[in-house]
């Protein structure tokens, strides 16, 4: 009701303001420098604006309240949203799927920019041919649709899942897709923005402009990768950071905050690097921090999460009512939910069928149909829509993406617990537990006895990839980052033993057994590390030789080094307190 009232029963005040004629442009731009005796102004472009509303310019001031810059969701709201992502990322169940994920975050996103792009270019043909196109609408702009579009954001969906423990291999090929999705979607479309062909029509296809986008597309995702993942394992170990927990805990959340501006500021895209920010202090830096900084950074980045993500979707409803240049036109809308739902249907099922050719652990037709309806649109379609509004094909876009939102979270969201039990996914399920052998969504090898079972699993379902990385990670990362994993003097060459002495943290010859990481189970193989302490062997299936040596340090401030950290990879066989 305040938003009905705010935006029809307030009338708008008259411009008095008179018009100048400046030479004729083909095109608006966003700075605008003017001489005036001498001194010059400068003015931002706020949009176009139809004959109709010459004498309308000026909005009430009650509506300039509640209308906020787009560029306060990107660098505000988002980096928590995207941050809470990566820093609470199961790693476990995530790198048991890597393969699948990044699939469907990259290939799968890409496909369903294109498939979505060229039906609403299709579409937007039809309107113009009856009639109902009242201004340009180009093939790069119904690109740039599908880009933002295919950002999915099954937060509900999620939510739901994590409440009544639904299966942990869905929930992680889900939230995996959904958070690299969100960067992927970013990045592509601002690659179709920067989408320039020579010549004078600047919207005709033009190869060089093409492979140029592309270049730009992995040159700000890689880089924004590198930024985050750099800036992201800073080395605190031999810092006395957890002699004052408050301190650690506001430097950890401002290191955190400065990758997205560091990001931003050299060019790159601040929401890439500090998703991948997160997902690296959760293997690094969160192992150095002391329990009370451990408990605070996990809640406080929670409670973040959850206020922005709650004031998106609160902002959305309110400018639902409160957006001055909402274009709303009924066959662009239908048009655009059909291309989601193809779009959505081309990018799941092929996917997932070329997948499981390759795949021991199969990705069930039940999981499919839940993927394919859990494509909820949510706040990262939102802000991407939002952040250009200046031309009518953008509102176009975003009174669209603001109906999509809603349609998909009230009526898809609604439907997920009724969807489960129709599909017979399971719920109620340990997330430490393995899924039982010989069902509709999973396959798992028979051996001798439930260790063999999982070694042979393992070996067939880790990507080989992370299986290589985990080797150099745990040998040498880990014990330089970190107060884990094996000495470096055990790993190192000898003649870089006074090295190998000044990085290995003291807490390392101190502990009484190896630092237990709970995802090498599900990555390593039996005999695929062997680590050696003082006299002892251990190897990956948690036999060793002789008596392990040293306890947990607690020099320093009089506080103990914790020794094991939820965000760790596991050693099998090793218990954890």
């Amino acid at each position: 009701l305040p938003p009905l009232i705010m935006r029809y029963g307030t009338p708008a005040s008259s411009g008095h303001d008179k018009s100048l004629s400046c030479t004729q442009e083909d095109r608006a731009f966003s700075t605008l420098l003017v001489n005036v005796s001498g001194k010059f102004f400068e003015y931002t472009l706020k949009g176009e604006i139809s004959p109709g509303k010459i004498n309308s310019v000026e909005q009430n001031d009650m509506l300039r309240k509640v209308t906020f810059d787009p560029e306060v969701f990107f660098n505000i709201l988002l980096p928590p949203i995207i941050f809470h992502a990566g820093y609470s990322l199961k790693k476990r169940h995530f790198f048991r799927n890597l393969g699948s994920i990044l699939a469907y975050a990259f290939l799968g996103t890409a496909v369903s920019c294109f498939i979505i792009g060229n039906l609403m270019y299709g579409v937007a043909r039809l309107m113009r041919t009856v009639g109902q196109l009242s201004d340009k609408f180009y093939y790069t702009d119904c690109l740039f649709f599908g880009a933002i579009i295919s950002a999915t954001d099954p937060v509900t969906v999620l939510a739901i899942f994590n409440e009544l423990h639904a299966d942990v291999d869905l929930y992680a090929l889900l939230f995996g897709e959904s958070v690299l999705n969100d960067a992927v979607a970013i990045v592509l479309s601002s690659s179709i923005v920067a989408y320039q062909p020579a010549g004078l029509n600047t919207h005709a296809f033009d190869a060089a402009a093409f492979f140029k986008s592309v270049g730009i597309f992995l040159g700000i995702f890689s880089g924004s990768f590198t930024m985050g993942a750099v800036t992201g394992a800073h080395v605190t170990k031999f810092t006395k950071l957890h002699c004052f927990p408050l301190l650690e805990t506001a430097l950890f959340f401002l290191m955190s905050w400065s990758t997205f501006l560091l990001a931003e500021a050299c060019g790159f895209t601040g929401v890439v690097a500090v998703l991948f920010c997160g997902i690296t202090q959760a293997h690094y830096t969160y192992n150095n921090l002391s329990v009370e900084s451990r408990s605070r950074t996990k809640q406080l980045f929670e409670v973040l999460h959850f206020l922005a993500e709650n004031f998106i979707f609160s902002y959305m409803g309110l400018a639902l009512f409160t957006f001055q240049k909402h274009v709303f036109s009924p066959v662009f809308i239908i048009g655009a939910f059909v291309a989601i739902f193809l779009g959505r249907a081309a990018h799941i099922y092929p996917l997932s069928f070329f997948l499981n050719l390759g795949r021991r652990h199969k990705i069930g037709w039940n999981f499919q149909h839940m993927m394919m309806f859990s494509g909820l649109r949510g706040a990262m379609a939102f802000a991407l829509a939002i952040r250009d509004t200046a031309s009518y094909a953008r509102q176009m876009m975003f009174t669209t993406t603001l109906l999509i939102v809603f349609f998909t979270v009230w009526i898809i969201g609604g439907g997920t617990t009724p969807m489960l039990s129709w599909l017979n996914i399971r719920v109620g399920v340990d997330p430490d537990q393995d899924p039982p052998p010989n069902n509709d969504s999973f396959q798992v090898l028979q051996g001798d006895g439930p260790d063999s079972a999982r070694g042979n699993r393992t070996k067939q379902e880790s990507a080989w990839l992370f299986r290589l990385w985990y080797s150099f990670d745990h040998n040498y990362l880990k014990p330089i980052l970190t107060h884990s994993g094996p000495p470096l003097t055990t790993t190192l060459p000898a003649w870089c033993g006074l090295l190998a002495r000044c990085l290995t943290s003291p807490q390392v010859y101190d502990n009484q057994e190896p630092l237990r990481e709970e995802d090498s189970d599900f990555i390593l193989t039996e005999g695929d590390l062997t680590l050696t302490y003082g006299d002892s062997t251990v190897t990956a299936n948690g036999s060793s030789g002789s008596n392990l040596s040293g306890g947990p340090s607690t020099k320093g401030c009089g506080m103990a080094i914790p020794r094991q950290a939820s965000g760790l990879l596991a050693l099998p066989g090793f218990p954890v307190d």
